[in-house]
C-alpha cells in the first residue's frame, strides 16, 4: 500500500493471528493494562490544538523491549475537523481495531480497556522497531477512510505508571458516554442503528444498536451509531427503521428482521432484542 513503512498494509491481513511462539512482544492484554481512546478537539482550539501528524511516545519503544516480554499500552488519538463532534469519538475509536489489523504482523483484539496487541518476530525482523510506524500507519488510515478527520495526532504510552494514571480518566470518559443512553429507551425512538464492522472476522454478524442495547463489542451506543451514519452514510453503521412492532415484550420489529436477514446472508431471520 505504501513504501513508507517496513510492512504491508491491507485489509487482507485482518484475521491474522500472532501466536505465542511467533510473538516478539505483547502489549496490554489480560495480563497487563492498556486502553485506546479518541478525544475530539474543537478546530478553533487555540491553547492546545491538534498538531496534525504528531506522534508522542511515553515509555519504552519496541527496540527497547525484551523479546517475549509483556508491556502496558495506551493509545490516545486527538482529532479535529469541521464535522468532528463528541458523538463520533467511539466510532473512530472502534476503527483503530480495524486499521491496526491491516498491518502485517500486528494483531489487535478487543476495544476500550480490553485491548490486546501482539507484534510478530517476523515484523520486527523486517524493521518494525518503533511504535511510531504503527501510529503513523493508523493515522494515515484514519484520515483516508474517515475524511471528516482533518487533523489527528497520536500519544502512545508504555510506561505502567503513566498508563495507570491515564486509565482513571479513560474509565470516566467511557462511563460518561454510556450514561447518556440510560434515560433513553427503545420505545422513545423510531430508528435503530446497525453495525457490520465485525464482518471481517464474523461474516454474518450484524449488530442492532438501540437505546437499550449497545453493540456486542460494548463500544458503540445509539448516539454513536446516529453520529456515524450521519457523517459516513456508506460506512459500517447505518439506520434501521423499526417498522411494525411484532412483539414489544421480546423486542421484535419487522424492520429489524428485514435488515438482519438481508445483511446476514439469510442466517438470521428473526431478532428478539430483549430475549
Amino acid at each position: 500500500m505504501t513504501n513508507e513503512f517496513p510492512f504491508e498494509i491491507s485489509p487482507m491481513f485482518e484475521g491474522e493471528r500472532v501466536r505465542k511462539d511467533d510473538m516478539y512482544v505483547e502489549l496490554a492484554g489480560p495480563k497487563s493494562k492498556g486502553f485506546e481512546l479518541v478525544r475530539s478537539v474543537d478546530p478553533d482550539e487555540s491553547i492546545n490544538p491538534v498538531d496534525d501528524g504528531k506522534f508522542t511516545l511515553i515509555g519504552p519503544d519496541i527496540a527497547d523491549m525484551e523479546e517475549g516480554g509483556r508491556y502496558p499500552l495506551a493509545m490516545i488519538y486527538r482529532i479535529s475537523g469541521e464535522l468532528v463532534e463528541g458523538d463520533l469519538e467511539s466510532i473512530v475509536e472502534r476503527r483503530n481495531h480495524d486499521f491496526q489489523n491491516y498491518i502485517q504482523g500486528v494483531m489487535h483484539l478487543n476495544q476500550r480497556y480490553d485491548i490486546w496487541l501482539r507484534i510478530s518476530k517476523e515484523a520486527v525482523n523486517k524493521g518494525l522497531d518503533t511504535l511510531e510506524h504503527i501510529a503513523r500507519a493508523t493515522m494515515m488510515l484514519f484520515k483516508s477512510e474517515l475524511p471528516f478527520i482533518e487533523n489527528i495526532e497520536a500519544i502512545y504510552i508504555t510506561d505502567m505508571a503513566e498508563v495507570e494514571k491515564e486509565l482513571d480518566d479513560a474509565f470516566a470518559i467511557y462511563e460518561a458516554r454510556d450514561e447518556r443512553t440510560r434515560d433513553l429507551h427503545d420505545e422513545d425512538v423510531d430508528t435503530f442503528y446497525g453495525c457490520t464492522l465485525c464482518q471481517s472476522f464474523a461474516p454474518t454478524n450484524v449488530c442492532v444498536i438501540t437505546p437499550d442495547r449497545v453493540a456486542l463489542c460494548g463500544a458503540i451506543n445509539w448516539f454513536d451509531g446516529r453520529a456515524a451514519a450521519k457523517v459516513d452514510p456508506e460506512g459500517p453503521q447505518f439506520p434501521i427503521e423499526k417498522g411494525e412492532v411484532i412483539d414489544e415484550f421480546s423486542g421484535e420489529y419487522s424492520g429489524v428482521n428485514e435488515k438482519a436477514k438481508s445483511l446476514s446472508s439469510g442466517e438470521y431471520e428473526r431478532i428478539k432484542l430483549h430475549s
